[in-house]
């Protein structure tokens, strides 16, 4: 009798850590996963610069902001895009790269913002932003528009 109790003891341990195994190894390719499809190229990571500032113009333009103009490619005094939205008027420099976005794209839209004498400048970009980016960003008034709020935008469209 106590031979077969040991026996079933056993049988609900072994079936507890098979099923606790299954829980991890679950859990563990859910990660994967989510890291696999983060880490995947979006479209717009595929553009070149002017085309992605065009980009970028066609979803202010679908998220309410007027007279959007994209600057010439050379000589644009640091924006790319200049648009409006609720009284506003914004600069915007867009950075399509590989790695993350650093200081020197916030100097270009501070320069920009100024130059075009706009009340509000932000920097797009298909990547993230260096901390000192972020930074400077923040002392000078800079708006961060990185990848995952560019996908959030993309969303709120296709809703």
């Amino acid at each position: 009798m106590k031979e077969i109790m040991a026996n079933d003891m056993m049988m609900k341990a072994i079936i507890i850590v098979g099923i606790i195994c299954g829980i991890i190894i679950s859990v563990l390719l859910i990660i994967k996963l989510i890291k696999f499809i983060k880490s995947r190229p979006l479209p717009m990571d595929e553009l070149e610069g002017h085309d992605f500032e065009y980009y970028c113009a066609d979803i202010l333009k679908d998220h309410g902001f007027i007279d959007v103009e994209v600057t010439k490619g050379s000589g644009d005094f640091g924006a790319d895009i200049l648009a409006e939205k609720d009284g506003i008027t914004y600069a915007f420099q867009c950075k399509c790269y590989d790695k993350p976005v650093g200081v020197r794209a916030v100097e270009e839209i501070y320069a920009g913002r100024d130059y075009y004498d706009r009340m509000v400048g932000v920097v797009m970009t298909n990547q993230y932003f260096t901390e000192p980016a972020v930074n400077m960003a923040r002392k000078f008034n800079i708006l961060l528009w990185d990848r995952g709020y560019i996908k959030e935008m993309q969303s709120e469209i296709a809703e």
